[in-house]
């Protein structure tokens, strides 16, 4: 009988691919990304900086390879080179549809006209819980992937901000500011929007007036609220009922409507801290056959563009909501260069008037 060893099978091709690969936990480098495109490592730099030296294909191709290894630019390393990024983030709430809202919209375009004005681009987050939760918005600064950050309208959740004033980063709130944080800050006059409105209302005879705002917590909601509290309590009217939240939305406004014409079918007049809320607000009187502005008054407040084209034309306080864009991108890059000093601006508002509000019926 004759013995022989046992055969050990070389591996194969198909062996090895079938062989789970190993997590890679190394960080790609820019050599292997000049290796992977077949170009030098200056190229890869160049490329990363906007050369205008670089080919349009070589830059594309660099940048697939950067796409297919995962590679990370490493902005720390590259701001040795070169002190600022020129790169602003825009962060928005985390809200539904909030890229298509007008209302952030106004802004973003002054944001974006001055940032180009000015040299400078931008890039627009959304403040969602796992963004936040991971870190990301402070990676945007610390790993110098922007300069700063512009935040838009936020009235709750802003404690992501916390994280960023007390690194020192350079970070503005726009629209919003808070009793409990210390932030630079560019925002329109509510007071002074919301007193044209209440007296305006005041001298068409309206004494029954209702309330639509979106929530509560926001300090220029409060701002509106203060003074809607003090004129209804001047007029002896206030009820804190009179008062209901329409969710910043036009279905949220219709809402709203109802439930407040139901509680008051005497009210005269509504007043909305924002358009589309009035706009809800609108639509539920004309479906429930209240005309405006004969039988009940509607005021807004943002004169967002859309409002002149309503049936009937929304009256509203005027918000220079690009204006403000415009300004808070300017301050920023002043803080981003160097500037010490607080920002703490208020922009002046003011009421235009159109057909939804009328003389008060019986007058």
């Amino acid at each position: 009988m004759s013995s022989s060893s046992p055969r050990i099978p070389n591996p194969t091709a198909s062996d090895a691919d079938q062989t789970p690969a190993r997590k890679r936990t190394k960080r790609v480098s820019m050599r292997e990304v000049a290796e992977h495109s077949n170009v030098s490592v200056a190229t890869v730099s160049m490329v990363l900086n906007n050369n205008p030296r670089i080919s349009r294909a070589t830059q594309a191709r660099v940048r697939r390879s950067m796409d297919d290894l995962g590679y990370r630019p490493d902005r720390v390393a590259q701001s040795l080179s070169s002190t600022y990024t020129r790169l602003l983030a825009v962060m928005i709430p985390p809200l539904s549809h909030a890229f298509a809202d007008t209302y952030f919209g106004e802004i973003i375009s002054g944001i974006y006209d001055r940032a180009a004005r000015l040299g400078h681009k931008i890039i627009i987050e959304q403040a969602k819980p796992k963004f936040i939760e991971s870190g990301q918005h402070l990676e945007l600064v610390e790993r110098r992937f922007v300069d700063g950050l512009l935040c838009l309208g936020f009235i709750e959740n802003y404690e992501f901000m916390h994280d960023l004033v007390e690194r020192g980063q350079p970070v503005l709130s726009v629209n919003s500011h808070f009793v409990d944080l210390e932030v630079d800050s560019v925002v329109c006059d509510y007071t002074a929007g919301a007193e044209q409105a209440m007296n305006c209302l005041r001298q068409l005879g309206h004494k029954k007036v209702g309330m639509i705002i979106g929530g509560s917590k926001g300090v220029t909601t409060q701002d509106i609220m203060a003074v809607f509290k003090a004129n209804t309590e001047e007029l002896g009217t206030y009820d804190p009922s009179l008062i209901v939240d329409g969710r910043y939305s036009e279905t949220g406004g219709a809402e709203a409507a109802r439930q407040l014409i139901d509680k008051h079918p005497d009210v005269s007049a509504v007043f909305c801290s924002n358009d589309k809320m009035a706009m809800g607000a609108m639509h539920y009187m004309h479906q429930s056959g209240r005309k405006v502005p004969e039988d009940i008054s509607v005021v807004g407040f943002d004169n967002l563009y859309v409002s002149q084209f309503l049936n009937p034309p929304l009256t509203t306080v005027h918000l220079p909501l690009y204006d403000l864009g415009d300004l808070a991108c300017e301050r920023i890059i002043q803080r981003i260069r160097g500037r010490r000093e607080a920002v703490s601006e208020l922009l002046p508002t003011h009421l235009i008037l159109r057909e939804s509000t009328a003389i008060a019926p019986g007058r």
